[in-house]
């Protein structure tokens, strides 16, 4: 039985990524543009068909992607993590390929909290000795 459409989320950093895979053409949008026009760097838009190429299902699948919150990089992550997961609720076969590359992890790295006292995360005022 084959299935009308499958989800997958993704995340990275404070984006997510709500993706939508069906059979169709190839065609993705995300947020209603195209890859080339909703991010300005062309790595960005190999990160987000890197899941695609790995499974060679390039052409196979439209894919519609609702992606908030976050930078432009933290957004692509994320929405080749979701593609990745929809991907794999799609047909369970590709497993193996896609975490054998890695995308089915979830990258944890979040921007370190500023604590009080300090300039920053890290950065400290400037010590004067008199």
């Amino acid at each position: 039985m084959a299935k009308i459409f499958t989800m997958g989320t993704g995340r990275r950093k404070t984006a997510v990524a709500c993706v939508f895979l069906k059979e169709g053409k190839g065609n993705i949008t995300i947020n209603g543009k195209k890859p080339e026009d909703y991010f300005s760097f062309e790595l960005l838009v190999k990160i987000i068909r890197m899941p695609l190429e790995v499974t060679d299902s390039e052409g196979k699948y439209d894919i519609s992607v609702t992606v908030k919150g976050g930078g432009v990089s933290g957004q692509a992550d994320a929405c080749k993590h979701g593609i990745a997961r929809a991907l794999l609720a799609y047909d369970d076969s590709n497993r193996s390929s896609l975490r054998a590359n890695g995308f089915l992890t979830r990258d944890r790295r979040m921007v370190e909290r500023k604590k009080y006292g300090q300039r920053g995360a890290r950065r400290k005022f400037q010590f004067s000795k008199r």
